[in-house]
């Protein structure tokens, strides 16, 4: 017997074929499966995209972190003679920034909601028991039973359940389980960003009232080389991030994904209000837990991800119709 992944290969080669087929099951009534029905082969599991590009864009964001962190420390609060001042800044600085790496690597190492890959088989289908009169949505490149409202990402090469793009900066696609992670990542930077450059100001404002030798560590030219690179970074990000975090609060307020906006494809399912879809991105009522990128952790695997691939032959129709009993 032929490996899932095998045969949606040869489904590929045929896929003019297949799209003749689809004919046969052209209804007046088209009813597409619920989100709900098909759920992610690993809800819970360790999620890793090998893409080199995000890898790399990855990698840069941390190390532009890192930076910003050494210079505040190094340049900025370690020589100040202000212990309070050091200390309160040092504090929120760290924190700020501590969150946002934590909401970057949720963001990066959580699945956004992939669906399982080449269950579009017969079997498969006839284990939903859908009513007769739905219509089930292959994805011709996955070979994956689509829900509503998923999109394929050639990226990830799976098919992610209310996919809103994907973002090289944290290695993977901004879908139902992990927006809110990416929302708060945005946010930490934005606001570390922002405390970098009231600092970098309150700094050059201090230096030229005193002697330059004394408010550094290191040499005048060079303290001033990095205090101005700190300060190109730190208004650079907490525009693009700022920018992201509008954006992204907007597409959950108005429960459309980019994508969506993109395709044309709003309107199309009844959408939720402002605040009940905030709190299905966030996980559950207002709470600190909104800021948390800790929460919804768990060691406990969920009985999905145990699933096998499923068996049988994968479907030649990309678009395949429960039969009127």
């Amino acid at each position: 017997m032929k490996s899932p992944v095998h045969r949606c290969r040869d489904v590929e080669q045929s896929r003019g074929q297949a799209w003749a087929r689809t004919t046969l099951f052209q209804t007046e009534h088209r009813i597409p499966i619920s989100k709900d029905v098909i759920t992610s082969s690993s809800a819970s599991a360790m999620w890793f995209i090998k893409d080199a590009c995000g890898i790399i864009c990855a990698i840069i964001t941390w190390l532009l972190v890192l930076y910003a962190e050494f210079v505040v420390l190094f340049v900025m609060l370690l020589p100040s003679k202000n212990l309070t001042y050091s200390i309160v800044n040092g504090s929120l600085f760290n924190a700020l920034a501590f969150l946002a790496l934590a909401s970057h690597l949720r963001a990066m190492c959580t699945d956004p909601g992939a669906v399982p890959k080449g269950n579009a088989t017969k079997e498969y289908i006839e284990s939903l028991q859908l009513k007769p009169g739905q219509v089930v949505y292959k994805c011709p490149k996955c070979c994956s039973i689509k829900p509503d409202r998923a999109h394929h990402c050639s990226v990830c090469k799976r098919c992610i359940r209310k996919m809103d793009h994907h973002c090289p900066w944290v290695n993977n696609c901004v879908g139902e389980n992990n927006q809110k992670y990416f929302v708060l990542f945005t946010m930490y930077i934005a606001l570390v960003s922002l405390h970098a450059l009231f600092m970098v100001v309150f700094h050059f404002l201090y230096c030229f009232e005193d002697d330059w030798t004394k408010c550094s560590s290191f040499s005048p030219p060079a303290t001033v080389i990095l205090l101005i690179l700190l300060c190109f970074e730190g208004l650079l990000f907490l525009i693009f991030t700022s920018v992201m975090f509008g954006t992204q609060v907007h597409s959950i307020c108005t429960d459309e994904t980019g994508i969506e906006r993109l395709k044309g494809e709003t309107g199309k399912w009844e959408k939720a209000p402002c605040w009940e879809a905030m709190k299905m991105a966030f996980g559950g009522p207002f709470s600190l837990t909104w800021c948390s990128p800790f929460s919804g952790m768990s060691c406990k695997k969920s009985s999905t991800e145990l699933d096998t691939l499923p068996h049988g032959d994968i479907i030649e129709e990309d678009v395949i119709e429960i039969p009127l009993n």
